[in-house]
């Protein structure tokens, strides 16, 4: 149901879908089930004039069945959830992908930076491009991720991945993503990281491999600081990111 509302643009996304819609349609008839028994008996055995209460204490068998019956069942359905989870997380999580390419995201109080590699395809190198709030990637190239924040706590959150990390102050988190859809999509912060949390939005520019080569040629070496001056920094470890006025 996801999909219908929200771009999947991520080779995982519709597996992160699917996974969706298997919760919803095991669960939903389970929820309807007990609220149709639950207001069955609340009318059945409501208080009548003249008829005591009954004490019944549940041991016998043919009441324990009640219980019992849909106990099993719903474990039977929990190690398909389980399963298909944990299918998910593997293939996201663990599973990592040989990457095209590696991309720097620091979070920090409250703007995110965004460091690509140059022509020479790598990062932490003299010919990196520094952007603040504008994430470019090219179409169909999977990439690595390494993420971490400059102060507190953020959550790199990009809805139409289907992606959303948590970054930890003092840890570098990898990750990774392949982006199939061209566009222009939001990036959010999901972690309440201070007064300006609502402040950070930033974007994911994903495009064709000419469109993709054009930026990077135009955005190369001794172009990059009129057009974005924390490029003027020193490496991405240690470099300070731009500070929030």
């Amino acid at each position: 149901m996801v999909e219908h509302y929200l771009t999947a643009a991520s080779s995982y996304a519709t597996d992160i879908d699917n996974l969706i819609w298997l919760v919803t349609i095991i669960v939903m008839p389970w929820f309807f089930l007990v609220q149709g028994i639950l207001f069955y008996f609340l009318f059945k055995f409501k208080k009548k004039d003249g008829q005591k209460a009954q004490y019944i204490t549940g041991e016998e068998a043919h009441q324990m069945r009640w219980v019992s019956v849909p106990h099993i069942l719903v474990l039977l359905c929990d190690i398909v959830l389980i399963f298909g989870a944990i299918r998910v997380w593997v293939d996201i999580k663990q599973d990592m992908p040989t990457p095209d390419a590696t991309v720097r995201i620091i979070a920090q109080q409250w703007a995110w930076t965004f460091v690509h590699p140059g022509p020479d395809n790598k990062i932490d190198t003299d010919d990196d491009i520094w952007t603040v709030d504008e994430l470019h990637l090219e179409n169909g190239q999977t990439y690595q991720y390494k993420l971490e924040s400059r102060d507190v706590m953020h959550s790199f959150s990009v809805p139409v991945f289907r992606l959303k990390q948590d970054a930890l102050p003092g840890r570098v988190i990898s990750g990774w993503f392949k982006p199939i859809k061209e566009g222009n999509w939001s990036i959010q912060c999901a972690e309440m990281c201070g007064i300006g949390h609502g402040l950070m939005p930033a974007r994911v520019i994903i495009e064709s491999a000419a469109a993709h080569a054009a930026w990077i040629s135009a955005h190369g070496p001794g172009k990059l600081a009129a057009a974005t001056p924390a490029a003027s920094a020193p490496a991405p470890q240690t470099a300070p990111a731009p500070q929030a006025p």
